[in-house]
């Protein structure tokens, strides 16, 4: 079948799976679904919340990211989600609703909104392991942010992004779409992402 839907499943911890598919599912845009109430009217996002123990979901371009709030097995999860996809996709008809972007808040007002949470809450709180967090760009609602001091290079800073920092902008700004993590860790003084020497 020429037009075959692909989907990669990559299951990123026991609560996170990410699904790349080779087409757009929000075309250039962002959205990030906390509860099933904030989904409706996204047929996607609501009827993966339909599935047992969703928490959030979040829709960048062509990536679904899913969060569970249990301890089971993907895979049969992952099966359900991936056709869920797939069938919104074949179905021709908006995986978002047209509102969504129409009640995102602009770049400016989310760049101040997030330099005033870095600077009151989240850089005083890494400052005591001596990192930093800088905010690079706002593109529509995506924040791109840079780890560094401690932070760069910090087999934690992952858990530090997705754990703190990203759950902090998520409850202030809700808006906000992906929140991307733009550090080389790799020349940071303790990289994690440095080949090993095995």
């Amino acid at each position: 079948m020429a037009d075959e839907i692909k989907i990669q499943a990559q299951v990123a911890s026991q609560e996170v799976c990410q699904f790349t598919v080779d087409r757009p599912v929000y075309e250039n845009g962002a959205v990030y679904f906390a509860a099933k109430k904030e989904a409706e009217g996204s047929p996607l996002a609501e009827k993966i919340f339909d599935l047992p123990n969703i928490s959030s979901v979040l829709v960048h371009d062509n990536i679904v990211k899913v969060t569970k709030a249990d301890n089971e097995d993907w895979m049969p999860l992952a099966k359900q989600v991936g056709a869920m996809i797939r069938t919104q996709l074949q179905s021709g008809t908006p995986a978002i609703s047209a509102d969504v972007e129409k009640n995102l808040p602009s770049e400016e007002e989310i760049r101040n909104k997030v330099k005033e949470l870095l600077e009151t809450q989240i850089n005083p709180a890494v400052a005591s392991h001596g990192g930093f967090v800088d905010l690079i760009d706002v593109k529509k609602n995506n924040v791109y942010l840079q780890l560094g001091g401690g932070c760069q290079g910090c087999g934690m800073a992952n858990v530090t992004l997705r754990q703190g920092i990203e759950k902090m902008i998520r409850q202030f700004i809700p808006q906000v779409g992906s929140i991307l993590d733009v550090t080389d860790h790799a020349s940071g003084a303790n990289p994690y992402y440095a080949p090993s020497n095995k």
